[in-house]
């Protein structure tokens, strides 16, 4: 698991426009909330992506972009970006590869297959790349104003 203090994993993930997201890109002029969901059209998805969403302007006031990952493919996130208004970034891990950057892929055995999930988890980065907040097992009602909480003190 990543801890606070630690240098933030670089990464390139596309979002739902198709547009490529580079951690290393945001940094030196934002502070980011990164936040990992499972799917896109679960309840708890919805929750967490929609508050997020509800008060990403304010998290700009505050010079913190958000964004959004999950392994659901782009065109999953465009249908659900634009069924509920979200007003930030959703990114595509279709491979895993940021979720175990990170430490939030799980997989289980079900019906004799292996599957695959997000560990709910979010992590707010600061300007500079440092994790400044990492937390797992999170729950999604109430967690985005928790964080915008956290991001208030980052100043």
């Amino acid at each position: 698991m990543l801890k606070d203090g630690e240098i933030a994993p670089d990464f390139a993930l596309h979002d739902a426009q198709m547009q490529l997201i580079r951690l290393s890109d945001l940094l030196g002029q934002h502070h980011v909330v990164l936040y990992f969901f499972n799917r896109d059209h679960s309840p708890g998805g919805v929750t967490e992506a929609v508050e997020f969403s509800d008060r990403a302007e304010t998290f700009r006031a505050h010079g913190t972009l958000v964004l959004g990952v999950s392994l659901d493919d782009c065109l999953a996130h465009e249908a659900f970006r634009d069924e509920h208004g979200i007003e930030f970034h959703l990114l595509s891990d279709a491979e895993g590869e940021v979720s175990r950057l990170y430490h939030v892929l799980r997989e289980w055995v079900g019906a004799g297959m292996v599957k695959y999930g997000i560990e709910r988890s979010t992590f707010v980065i600061d300007r500079q790349g440092v994790i400044r907040h990492a937390l797992y097992h999170v729950l999604p009602k109430g967690h985005a104003a928790e964080i915008l909480s956290l991001v208030k003190q980052l100043g």
